[in-house]
């Protein structure tokens, strides 16, 4: 059996709960819900990458992209993306800019992807977690 490895990236502080950024095992690599703080610097607490949806979403996009790398992934292996939005006003700014995203970072078919709304602390507007399975 292949071991479970946690995966934190330098860019990211330990979790605030007995949970991992992300988890791979296998080929099968799970990257826990991620929000747009800005990466981290040591000894300060999380900082939102902004107060808009555009910097959040970027940033947080960014941070999934961290723990996929880190665990020896790519978007092309992410099998599924679900979205958290705070705000269902903000689905069609949040789809344009996923949109335009994937336009950039994607070569092969698109992941499946669930959006739903939830609440967040304060001052956060998404959270995305994905699903990559890796070749070996």
């Amino acid at each position: 059996m292949s071991e479970k490895i946690a995966l934190t990236p330098k860019t990211h502080t330990a979790p605030p709960a007995k949970f991992s950024h992300g988890v791979r095992k296998g080929n099968i690599l799970q990257v826990a819900g991620q929000v747009g703080f800005l990466p981290a610097v040591e000894g300060q607490p999380p900082t939102p990458a902004g107060p808009t949806l555009r910097e959040q979403t970027l940033q947080t996009l960014a941070n999934v992209k961290a723990i996929l790398e880190e665990g020896g992934a790519t978007w092309d292996d992410v099998m599924m993306i679900r979205v958290y939005l705070t705000d269902v006003d903000h689905f069609a700014d949040m789809n344009a800019l996923y949109n335009a995203y994937f336009e950039e970072h994607l070569t092969a078919a698109p992941p499946a992807r669930t959006t739903v709304y939830v609440g967040l602390p304060p001052g956060l507007l998404i959270e995305i977690d994905a699903l990559a399975v890796l070749d070996a």
